[in-house]
């Protein structure tokens, strides 16, 4: 007797367990379940990318530490020491005319691919 009690009770409860595990996986694959986790995965996704952007922006300014100590850059500058902007800008080279389009099939103004490279 107690043999067909156990036997019943242990079907018993493997089928309620077997339902409820059934129930939980369908809850998961309807469409609202399957767009939340994919904006879940979204967001997380958008936060690694963030972390990673600011990690490679603080090894970027790090890195040009280093380089601007190696070059003597990073010295101060003597007061009186440092040219006017004109001549600064002259200094740096000339500046880069934006090259204006018109509707027409010749540009208003040259345009040489080689200059930037």
């Amino acid at each position: 007797m107690f043999r067909r009690t156990f036997w019943f009770t242990a079907g018993a409860a493997a089928g309620v367990w077997a339902t409820a595990k059934v129930n939980r996986k369908l809850k998961q694959l309807t469409p609202e379940s399957l767009a939340a986790q994919a904006a879940n995965k979204a967001v997380e996704t958008g936060h690694r990318l963030k972390d990673f952007a600011l990690d490679v922006r603080a090894g970027m300014l790090q890195r040009e530490a280093e380089l601007d100590e190696a070059l003597g850059l990073a010295a101060p500058v003597e007061p009186g020491r440092e040219l006017p902007e004109s001549r600064r800008r002259a200094a740096l080279g000339p500046a880069a005319h934006p090259t204006t389009y018109s509707f027409s099939k010749t540009p208003t103004s040259s345009y040489n691919r080689n200059e930037d490279h």
